[in-house]
């Protein structure tokens, strides 16, 4: 059975929307599922420097740690999603080539994450170099990497279990040509990704998935015809939450997309630098052809 959800959206800061979301699968019984989401977290290990800037001694995945495991300790169904470009932008990654910040998301307890265009920055070598510091699932559907060096390591979509909700959760990457230089991703093919996100959620609803949830890196909205988060939305019926990346930015509540046959799917995005946490709960209930959605950013 279908159901309709209506989408409550609240800020710390004490803004509040409320708007009309999308269909879901009936769950069994009344059931809370809280996503935490995360992206573009450039290697911010520690906060930012005091340096007088707006930013100063905020951020960080140190802070983010204690954020994530605060939640954990109040919440009982928790998922934890990255949408890339963990990789890249301070000394850490330069040193280390992102062993610290795979070692700390699996520390926090990430569920999955995709990949981001930095993840490539040390080549594919220095992809594979770095999965076995990383004790979390990266799905990622839109690149063949066959005839690579990463051939099978990756997973198109992955099914969570959660209080009794079956979670489907796949991986779309930006298009790497003219983004990140040939040699550093070699023969990895770049699909489209509304074909394959169309292609995603059909098997994920035959797998029966509550919920459908698209790690993207292929960015917020642009004003050209490129293919990103708000245009996917718009082809693409079935997804219900598209958790983006790439374009840093910051919202302040989910963006909610109308598909062809009116499908509502939220968009969100929590900026860079683990300067933000995105907190969004699913409550189902079996009782109700009603389900309600709470929606959080979290400073860090």
């Amino acid at each position: 059975m279908n159901r309709r959800i209506f989408i409550k959206n609240t800020v710390l800061t004490g803004l509040g929307v409320s708007f009309l979301g999308n269909q879901l699968l009936a769950a069994p019984k009344s059931k809370k599922i809280t996503i935490l989401h995360t992206n573009d977290m450039h290697s911010r290990i520690e906060p930012f420097p005091n340096d007088g800037g707006r930013n100063s001694n905020l951020g960080g995945m140190n802070r983010l740690a204690t954020v994530v495991d605060k939640i954990r300790s109040e919440e009982e169904n928790v998922l934890l999603f990255d949408a890339g470009d963990v990789f890249q932008g301070t000394p850490y990654f330069n040193l280390y080539g992102g062993e610290i910040e795979f070692r700390l998301m699996s520390k926090m307890g990430y569920d999955a994450g995709t990949l981001g265009n930095h993840e490539f920055d040390n080549g594919l070598e220095g992809i594979a170099n770095q999965l076995s510091h990383a004790n979390f699932t990266h799905v990622i559907s839109n690149y063949d990497f066959s005839d690579t060096i990463l051939k099978n390591a990756f997973e198109p979509y992955r099914i969570f279990q959660k209080g009794g909700v079956k979670v489907g959760v796949f991986g779309l990457g930006i298009q790497l040509e003219g983004l990140v230089g040939k040699k550093n991703y070699g023969n990895t093919l770049y699909l489209d990704p509304v074909s394959v996100a169309s292609e995603m959620v059909q098997e994920l609803q035959r797998k029966k998935c509550d919920l459908i949830i698209c790690l993207s890196h292929l960015g917020y909205s642009y004003r050209t015809n490129k293919i990103d988060d708000l245009k996917l939305a718009s082809q693409v019926e079935g997804i219900h939450l598209i958790i983006g990346g790439h374009t840093h930015s910051f919202l302040e509540k989910p963006t909610e997309v109308a598909g062809p046959n009116g499908f509502q799917t939220l968009v969100n995005q929590v900026g860079t630098g683990a300067l933000r946490l995105g907190k969004v709960d699913f409550t189902f209930d079996g009782r109700s052809p009603q389900a309600q959605i709470n929606s959080k950013v979290i400073h860090i």
